[in-house]
């Protein structure tokens, strides 16, 4: 039986099944991406909304989603399109050459390219790579919002197509991860892979009575600072979501203090949801 090796659930196929991202799936024995091209959310996005900060602020970019997830975080807030399969949707098929053109029309409204966003697109990256080669012979630019959790060979991939990442780094032990269906070292991997070839971006979720201790923070920046000081972090205020309603909202004098905390390694740091 085929196994998927692109990320650490190494999910066993038969013919026709999809593993637990609900995307990846077995064809005539070969692994595929079962929503190539099938879009689910489609929005000219301000650039810094991915949030991508030092990377041609002031634009926008045309954001396009579709279905799937290889983690299960309880605080999703795209979950009704990330934590379901093609079976609860209508199909809506988008070509390489349709989303390259309608990203060429939005220029005029100041559209700097393509951002693989809202699920998670890296499950699938053949979409990414076909679509984001049309995307730079305009000479326009790929991004790609991901929870990271992917082997460092997709990261090569697509290494020459995507520009700019935005990497969720949702905390900084491996309990944690393990609680969200994730791997801290497969995502530090990836991270440090990413940034051999593409301007990169973190993103970390502070939760309440998981995520938020002031060791934790200088730790997650500290390591972050081993690869470059300059690696712009984003430190994200929590709302209650999805199958996590159990707390209240992070706090924003502590969003403000963990971003102090992560200032004494990194150049630059942002608060978002404030």
């Amino acid at each position: 039986m085929p196994i998927c090796d692109l990320c650490h659930h190494h999910c066993h196929l038969e013919e026709g099944a999809t593993g637990f991202c609900r995307v990846r799936t077995v064809r005539d024995g070969r692994n595929l991406c079962g929503n190539y091209g099938f879009v689910t959310s489609l929005a000219l996005d301000p650039v810094e909304k991915k949030p991508l900060a030092r990377f041609h602020p002031g634009s926008t970019i045309l954001s396009f989603g579709s279905y799937g997830c290889n983690l299960r975080c309880p605080f999703c807030q795209n979950f009704s399109i990330s934590q379901h399969g093609r079976e609860d949707f209508r199909p809506v098929l988008v070509t390489p050459e349709q989303l390259a053109a309608k990203a060429v029309e939005l220029k005029r409204f100041g559209n700097i390219g393509l951002a693989f966003t809202y699920n998670e697109p890296l499950l699938s990256w053949e979409f990414i790579r076909d679509t984001g080669r049309l995307i730079h012979e305009e000479g326009l630019y790929n991004a790609v919002v991901t929870n990271g959790n992917f082997d460092t060979r997709v990261a090569r991939a697509l290494a020459a197509t995507v520009d700019a990442y935005n990497i969720d780094l949702k905390g900084f032990t491996a309990e944690y991860y393990r609680k969200l269906g994730g791997d801290l070292d497969m995502v530090r991997d990836f991270i440090r892979e990413a940034c051999r070839t593409a301007h990169v971006e973190l993103t970390t979720l502070v939760v309440p009575g998981e995520n938020d201790t002031d060791e934790e923070m200088d730790a997650l920046a500290a390591w972050v600072a081993s690869l470059s000081p300059d690696i712009p972090l984003h430190v994200s205020r929590f709302f209650p979501r999805w199958n996590m309603v159990d707390r209240d909202e992070t706090p924003a004098w502590k969003v403000h203090h963990l971003a102090g905390v992560a200032r004494k390694h990194l150049r630059y740091v942002y608060t978002g949801n404030c």
